[in-house]
């Protein structure tokens, strides 16, 4: 690279997210900063959130993306953006692109779910399915960028993007200085950038985490020079991504402290506790800090740490079976098979018990024909709800004492 080459390469400083936050003032939610009394007992540090969910789509990707298109010139503003999405980003970009006159055109997968695609033509955004993945929709992006001279917004890989989602830092520290740790979530980096360059110009230094997906751990690989496998079904789709961005990367390489991969468990119980907790709904990858610090507790035990909740986007189904699967976890919920004898009263003896510890059955399900049992035998699954494990134990422990064989189904 050349001397003139380096001096025009992209870079983020504190004077740019501070111009991006005047720039954006009064058009993005300031969104609150809370001192969590629950959450801080739980888990022995003193937490804060910041609760990006407000945003008027859900999410703190606004903010880089009206930074961006603020900065577009005239003509770039009268032919339109066009940007592969099928997240956050296509909305943040379409809602405040349309309010700005600035039309939008957004690529997805054909793979993508239909929620997705009228939630962002509903903010105004003109949806273009093409390929059957990211990848593939991201080439035609960029193929059409070409052909209708069109400017390409990127969700993470653009310096004033970035700069954009550095804004929440400033918000943050501003609201509750006395943080010492930021735990951010990351993918391609554009928010741990933004976030890192302002938390990194503090007076100490603030700490940054970063906190990814275990099944995706792209950014990890590149800051820690591994090579995690990456793929997968992932509770924080927001975050999953296979290859970080390559200016976002040179980032985070001056900014961030160290980098914590969580496992689908630990996000799953983190999207429960903050709505249990806070009331507050919270998709996988909005929750991917605070699952950081559950999962590593000693990692920040007595530290006053801030961790800001991303995106609220999640499909009301797939929060449904977390909720549940958690109160699984928690010993309220479970699923007891039963080894029962085929004859009368044989079923009725069982709900006895569960009548009597107060167990509450919720489905039976009766199994006669596919089993590995004689002929006379059968198994019954009962879904049951209980106060706590410990009633739920007593209920096993008493129909183990009766003679029957009772096996549990357990969750990872």
């Amino acid at each position: 690279m050349s001397a003139t080459e380096q001096s025009v390469a992209p870079s983020l400083s504190l004077d740019e997210v501070r111009a991006a936050a005047e720039r954006i003032k009064g058009a993005v939610v300031h969104t609150p900063t809370l001192h969590s009394q629950t959450l801080s007992k739980i888990l022995g540090a003193e937490v804060w959130l910041k609760f990006e969910n407000h945003q008027f789509t859900a999410a703190y990707k606004e903010r880089g993306a009206l930074n961006a298109l603020l900065l577009l010139s005239d003509e770039q503003r009268r032919r339109g953006v066009i940007a592969a999405s099928a997240g956050n980003h296509s909305q943040g970009l379409s809602y405040h692109g349309t309010r700005l006159g600035v039309p939008v055109t957004i690529v997805m997968p054909r793979t993508t779910p239909t929620v997705k695609v009228m939630q962002t033509e509903s903010v105004g955004g003109n949806v273009v399915l093409e390929g059957e993945t990211f990848d593939e929709a991201y080439a035609h992006a960029l193929k059409l960028e070409q052909q209708l001279g069109l400017t390409f917004v990127h969700p993470f890989d653009d310096p004033h993007v970035a700069a954009g989602q550095g804004t929440v830092a400033l918000e943050m520290l501003a609201d509750a200085p006395e943080i010492e740790t930021i735990v951010v979530p990351i993918g391609g980096g554009g928010l741990i950038s933004g976030m890192g360059t302002v938390a990194k110009a503090q007076v100490p230094p603030v700490e940054v985490i970063g906190a990814e997906a275990r099944l995706y751990p792209s950014s990890y690989n590149a800051w820690a020079k591994a090579d995690l496998p990456s793929g997968g079904d992932t509770l924080a789709e927001g975050i999953a991504v296979k290859e970080p961005g390559k200016f976002t990367q040179t980032v985070i390489e001056k900014v961030v402290d160290d980098i914590l991969l969580v496992d689908e468990r630990h996000l799953e119980e983190a999207v429960s506790l903050l709505l249990q907790i806070e009331k507050t709904v919270v998709e996988g990858a909005g929750a991917a800090g605070l699952a950081a610090v559950l999962a590593h507790r000693q990692r920040f035990a007595g530290k006053k740490v801030g961790l800001v909740l991303c995106g609220g986007n999640i499909d009301t189904r797939l929060l449904a079976n977390v909720l549940l699967r958690d109160l699984a976890r928690s010993g309220r919920l479970a699923r007891l098979q039963i080894t029962l004898q085929d004859r009368p009263g044989a079923l009725f003896k069982v709900m006895r018990e569960f009548d009597k510890h107060n167990v509450n059955i919720l489905e039976i399900y009766h199994q006669r024909i596919f089993t590995n049992l004689p002929a006379k035998g059968l198994i019954t699954d009962i879904e049951c709800e209980a106060r706590d494990r410990e009633q739920l134990e007593d209920l096993v422990a008493s129909l183990e004492e009766k003679g029957y064989s009772v096996d549990r189904v357990e969750l990872n």
